[in-house]
């Protein structure tokens, strides 16, 4: 039984987790540090939570954000109208088997979408370029897709999967009950099922291992809970998880949901989202 747990029970736990991962320092301010009271993301049963306490919103002060529901077209015109000019390799090795990860980006970095000569027929190819400002971004021509450094999950095919997807938790974890198999392939091939390209499954992979090393005894512990605890804390395992395993995956990924302004079912303060429309 206990075997069983270690090698099942804690991939359905620890692999469900990093949908949405940070997009400000480890140590950022939580909710109760928030200026916003109300939390953004998208609420369901599992949330924890109610829309009194989380809404796909961030409406404090004189400043409000609030992204619009892409549709599917909007969604699969990401796919099917552009293709990235030089895919990322895949991942040779563990980025978690490295030295500490980088510091944080400069507030104002930006990773944006910088369109080729226009060649005819969509799809439209395009690079990935990080500029020091959102600025700098549209005097180049390209158009911004989230804050921060671009990474390999980055692509506008994989912000695809985000936005499909208000709660990953369900499908990424049935995909880390098969790590337990085959040591991460399976599960490297199932996320790519659910749409992510290789190098940013493969992320995700290594991010779902690295958790459940370390977090195992308190994923363990926490594995029916609710991802946000009443007071709009993360449950232990999701923070722990945040903390472990969070800075290396943002450092490798690139995007998240947070810098790209994209709610989802766990949660967070006002403070960590980046207000972010996009348009392509």
């Amino acid at each position: 039984m206990v075997v069983l747990l270690a090698g099942v029970g804690v991939a359905l736990v620890c692999a469900g987790i990093h949908g949405c991962k940070s997009s400000a320092a480890s140590g950022g301010a939580d909710a109760g540090e928030d200026s916003c009271e109300v939390l953004f993301g998208s609420p369901n049963a599992q949330t924890g939570l109610g829309p009194d306490q989380c809404q796909p919103e961030c409406a404090c002060g004189a400043d409000v954000f609030a992204p619009p529901a892409y549709s599917a077209a909007f969604i699969q015109s990401l796919i099917d109208d552009w293709q990235l000019a030089t895919p990322y390799p895949p991942l040779t090795s563990s980025p978690y088997d490295g030295g500490p990860p980088p510091e944080d980006d400069p507030p104002a970095m930006v990773c944006a979408v910088l369109p080729q000569p226009d060649a005819g027929a969509p799809p439209t190819l395009y690079t990935l370029v990080t500029y020091a400002s959102g600025q700098e971004a549209a005097a180049a021509g390209a158009k911004v897709t989230h804050f921060g450094h671009c990474g390999v999950c980055s692509t506008l095919a994989n912000l695809a999967v985000y936005m499909r997807n208000d709660d990953l938790v369900a499908p990424v974890r049935s995909c880390g009950v098969e790590t337990s198999a085959d040591g991460g392939n399976a599960d490297v091939t199932c996320l790519m099922q659910l749409g992510f390209d290789l190098p940013c499954a493969e992320a995700w992979a290594y991010d779902t291992a690295n958790t459940r090393s370390i977090c195992l005894a308190t994923c363990l512990a926490n594995i029916t809970a609710s991802y946000n605890e009443p007071d709009g804390a993360l449950n232990p395992c999701i923070q722990c998880d945040e903390d472990e395993s969070g800075p290396v995956f943002k450092a490798v990924a690139g995007r998240t949901r947070r810098n790209s302004g994209i709610p989802n079912a766990i949660c967070r303060p006002c403070s960590e989202v980046q207000p972010l429309v996009h348009a392509y």
